[in-house]
C-alpha cells in the first residue's frame, strides 16, 4: 500500500512539474527572444540565444517613448481599479447587508450585464463619452470601466459571510452604516478585495479595444496599443516586440506576487483572530 501512494505522489509531482513547464514555456521564449539579436531570430529556433543582446530593449526606448507609454497603463490601471473597488464594495455592502423589496431580482439582473460582450457597448460609449467631451482623455478610458459586475457578485459572497452579529454589536456602540461598512464589514474581506485588484489591473493594463476606440494622441497611448504598433506592415523587429512584451508583464507578475503575498498573510491573520 505504501509503495503505491508513493508511486502516486511521484506521478503526481511529474504531472505538476511538466504543467508548471507547459505554462513557463511562452514567458521563457518571450525573454529569450527579447535578448536575441536580429539576426540570431532567422536561424533555427533555440532557448539558448545566439548572440545575447538587451540592444531590443534599447531600441524599443528609442523608436517610442516608451516611459510615457508605461505612465499612461499606470494611471489608467490604478484609476480603474480604484474607482472599481470603491463602487463594487458599496454596491455589494447594499447587496449583503440591506434588505429591501425585490433586492435578489435587482442583483440577478445586475449579474446578467456580465454576458453583455464589450464590442456591443462600444457605440453608446463612444456617444455617451463624447457627449461628455472625453474623447482622448484618461477618464474616457477609466470611466466605463469604474464598475464591475463580477466585482459586485465576488465582494458579495465575500460580506455575507462575515456575521451579522459584529453588525449588531457596531451598532449597540452607535455606529452607523458607513463606519460598519469601513471598520468592520472591509477588514474581514480584504483577500477578496485583492483578488477583485488583481483581475481589476490585468483586465485594464491589457484592455485594447476601447483605448483604440478613445484614444487618439500618440501621447496618452497605452501598451498594447504601443506594443501593437511595433509590428511594422512587410518587416517586424520580433526582438524589440518582444522586449515591449517583457516590460509589459514585469508590472503585472510584480502586482500578482505582492497581491499573493498580502492575501495569504491576511487569510492567516483572519484565522488567528
Amino acid at each position: 500500500m505504501r509503495s503505491r501512494t508513493g508511486v502516486g505522489r511521484w506521478v503526481l509531482w511529474a504531472v505538476l512539474v511538466l504543467g508548471a513547464l507547459v505554462m513557463l514555456f511562452p514567458f521563457v521564449w518571450t525573454l529569450v527572444t527579447s535578448i536575441s539579436t536580429g539576426a540570431g531570430l532567422d536561424a533555427t529556433p533555440s532557448l539558448v540565444p545566439q548572440h545575447p543582446s538587451f540592444g531590443a530593449y534599447l531600441e524599443l526606448f528609442r523608436r517610442t517613448s516608451f516611459g510615457r507609454v508605461v505612465l499612461n497603463s499606470a494611471i489608467i490601471a490604478v484609476g480603474t481599479v480604484a474607482l472599481q473597488i470603491l463602487t463594487s464594495a458599496l454596491a455589494a455592502y447594499v447587496f449583503s447587508r440591506l434588505p429591501f423589496r425585490g433586492r435578489g431580482v435587482v442583483f440577478g439582473v445586475y449579474l446578467a450585464t456580465m454576458m453583455v460582450p464589450m464590442q456591443v457597448l462600444l457605440v453608446p460609449l463612444f456617444v455617451e463619452m463624447k457627449s461628455l467631451g472625453l474623447i482622448d482623455s484618461y477618464l474616457g478610458v477609466i470611466l466605463p470601466g469604474m464598475a464591475s459586475a463580477f466585482g459586485v457578485f465576488l465582494l458579495r459572497q465575500a460580506m455575507s459571510t462575515v456575521p451579522r452579529e459584529l453588525d449588531e454589536a457596531a451598532r449597540l456602540d452607535g455606529a452607523g452604516h458607513l463606519r460598519i461598512f469601513g471598520q468592520v464589514v472591509m477588514p474581514l474581506v480584504t483577500p477578496a478585495v485583492a483578488t477583485l485588484g488583481v483581475f481589476s489591473f490585468m483586465n485594464s493594463w491589457n484592455a485594447f479595444l476601447w483605448p483604440l476606440v478613445i484614444l487618439r494622441s500618440p501621447q496618452l497611448k497605452t501598451l498594447p496599443l504601443a506594443l501593437a504598433a511595433l509590428q511594422g506592415q512587410y518587416t517586424t523587429r520580433w526582438d524589440v516586440v518582444m522586449a515591449g512584451s517583457v516590460v509589459t508583464i514585469l508590472p503585472m507578475l510584480a502586482v500578482y506576487v505582492f497581491a499573493q503575498k498580502y492575501v495569504i498573510q491576511s487569510v492567516a491573520g483572519s484565522g488567528l483572530k
